[in-house]
């Protein structure tokens, strides 16, 4: 065998072996969310991320990154938190 169909056998070999499924590959991920209107920031951003937990746990799913929160200052505060979550 030449040199050339061996380079091409080799790479061939490697690509095939890649291109089966991967553990990450079979993994279903979502945004979840949970959401809080409190009377004072601290409380909502707790509550918000309670919420969340609560969510996450709820779809038998794991948290993945990390927690994305936006609060706005109104009366009650709202505070929504929102994070990656992989089954």
């Amino acid at each position: 065998m030449c040199f050339m169909a061996r380079v091409f056998a080799i790479v061939t070999a490697v690509l095939l072996a890649n291109a089966g499924p991967t553990a990450n590959a079979a993994r279903r991920c979502v945004m979840a969310g949970g959401s809080a209107d409190m009377i004072t920031h601290d409380l909502s951003v707790f509550m918000a991320k309670a919420a969340l937990g609560n969510s996450i746990k709820g779809m038998g799913a794991k948290p993945a990154g990390r927690i994305k929160l936006k609060c706005d200052s109104s009366f009650p505060v709202h505070c929504l938190a929102r994070q990656k979550a992989c089954k």
